[in-house]
């Protein structure tokens, strides 16, 4: 097998149907990857594991019983299902922090659970966690997210100081704002409030501390995820990876 192919192994990624964990679903079964597709929209999963020759699993990862209709012999697990939610400390629902940490906290925590035994047993795996800049930085209104990546890389550290003499690896990548639903939805939600058209919002709001004043393309995240995964990559662990345009320099 060489250093940039995955033949012969499976992959599991959550959020799968659509943006990051699309284009890390499609990236690995390039890569030679069979691929198990996660999401919670049942069409979206349907259409990727179509697209990939995968499998779909339809579930609510905030539902930890969830985890348990999905695969343990994996391979490979990327850990990318999340979402946001904006608003003040005073006025955020507790019942949607609560939920944020379950699917972005709690599921990678299950999955990884579930696949090291696999994973120990053949002596390799790769445990890739999408974080976020915001998993290395705070930023105001999103107590939820911030809280939810911190812990994630806490325990992708975790994984990696566990697995490391049964050749598991365990990472993190951290992306600023990727050009994904997630990122649009709150780009419109600021134009409207900011009286701005989006274009300003991306430069002037969203990236204001980044160095490079444009949204990436989720195959860029996909393309790191992979080499990740790889053979070449096998000395790299506990490591989280800024893809921020230059955020985290600043």
């Amino acid at each position: 097998m060489s250093d940039n192919r995955l033949d012969g192994r499976v992959a599991l990624v959550t959020g799968a149907g659509s943006g990051i964990g699309r284009a890390c679903a499609r990236a690995l079964a390039e890569s030679g990857a069979k691929v198990h597709i996660v999401d919670l929209d049942q069409p979206a999963a349907e259409r990727v594991a179509a697209d990939v020759g995968g499998w779909a699993h339809v579930v609510d990862l905030a539902d930890a019983s969830a985890v348990d209709s999905l695969p343990a012999e994996v391979d490979v697990l990327v850990n990318n299902a999340g979402f946001q939610h904006v608003a003040a400390l005073p006025e955020f629902p507790p019942e949607t922090f609560v939920r944020m940490q379950q699917v972005m906290v709690t599921a990678p925590f299950l999955l990884a659970r579930k696949v090291l035994p696999h994973m120990y047993s053949r002596g390799w795996g790769r445990l890739v966690h999408v974080s976020s800049v915001h998993g290395l930085r705070a930023s105001q209104f999103k107590a939820g997210y911030v809280a939810a990546k911190h812990a994630l890389e806490g325990l992708s550290k975790v994984v990696a100081l566990e697995g490391a003499e049964h050749g598991v690896t365990s990472n993190s990548v951290n992306p600023g704002y990727v050009d994904t639903p997630l990122v649009r939805d709150q780009i419109a939600g600021q134009a409207a409030a900011h009286g701005l058209d989006e274009s300003d919002v991306v430069e002037r709001i969203l990236l204001h501390r980044a160095a490079l004043k444009r949204l990436i393309d989720p195959d860029r995240v996909a393309e790191l995820v992979r080499w990740l995964c790889g053979e070449h990559a096998a000395h790299v662990t506990g490591a989280s990876v800024p893809m921020d345009g230059g955020w985290t320099a600043a």
